[in-house]
């Protein structure tokens, strides 16, 4: 009769098994990923799939026995770094919808708010189209390649064992988060300006014919001007989306 040990049976599971929690957590949060479009049986297909490929360039998994307390703290492990790095992307992303509500406030396009499923709250069309646009980027850009890459390289700075506080303080992505309004007012920053001096001349032609309806007026002029500065500034958005995913992957590759 052929019988098998707790140990052979974790030798054999573990290898495959901590990888795909951490990846099915990614895809849980970061953007695309979790889209309700693709369903929870593709996420987990996809995650069990990366998982084993993975295998080939993942260092030695620990043995851990069911049995054992340590088991708890594992999983959270595996599931809080997963979570940790979905979240970063999706800062990113935030970046992005952060700048389209800047300008869309600058513009006077607030007022036209949808709600936006992928965060349950309303969002303004502006800050749709640019979350919209960042999602183009992330699929052109290898995106989705580089969140897999990150994943797998992940084990070589926060190896599998019970530490996750530990990990998530050495990870101090409250920087990133930090970063997220500068990232957004500096991609927002041309646009405002135009907007501004738009709004300056307006001032002006006000107080030199006080008889003109500057309300009538100001409104289609800030607009015209603000989708004119959106299609000039569109083309330069993809260095800013590089340097935020870079900065992103630096926190869990230990680069």
């Amino acid at each position: 009769m052929i019988g098998f040990t707790e140990s052979q049976v974790m030798a054999w599971i573990t290898p495959i098994l901590w990888p795909f929690l951490r990846v099915l957590a990614i895809f849980t949060v970061a953007p695309i990923f979790s889209s309700k479009a693709c369903p929870v049986r593709v996420r987990i297909g996809l995650a069990l799939l990366v998982a084993v490929a993975a295998q080939p360039s993942l260092p030695a998994q620990v043995d851990i026995l069911w049995r054992g307390p340590q088991v708890f703290g594992v999983v959270a492990q595996q599931v809080g770094i997963g979570l940790s790095i979905g979240f970063a992307v999706r800062l990113v992303f935030a970046t992005f919808e952060l700048a389209g509500d800047v300008v869309g406030f600058q513009m006077g396009l607030n007022f036209a708010t949808f709600f936006d499923p992928s965060i349950n709250a309303p969002s303004s069309a502006t800050a749709r189209f640019f979350g919209y646009m960042a999602s183009l980027l992330f699929v052109v850009l290898n995106g989705h390649l580089l969140v897999l890459m990150v994943a797998i390289q992940s084990f070589n700075a926060f190896p599998v064992d019970q530490s996750f506080l530990d990990a998530l303080s050495w990870m101090k992505l409250y920087r990133l988060g930090g970063e997220l309004f500068a990232s957004g007012l500096w991609i927002a920053l041309p646009m405002i300006g135009m907007l501004m001096f738009a709004n300056l001349a307006l001032g002006i032609v006000s107080r030199v014919a006080p008889q003109m309806n500057i309300y009538a007026v100001g409104f289609p002029i800030t607009l015209m001007v603000g989708l004119i500065g959106m299609a000039v500034t569109l083309p330069l958005l993809e260095r800013p989306f590089q340097m935020l995913m870079e900065r992103a992957v630096e926190l869990f590759t230990g680069a």
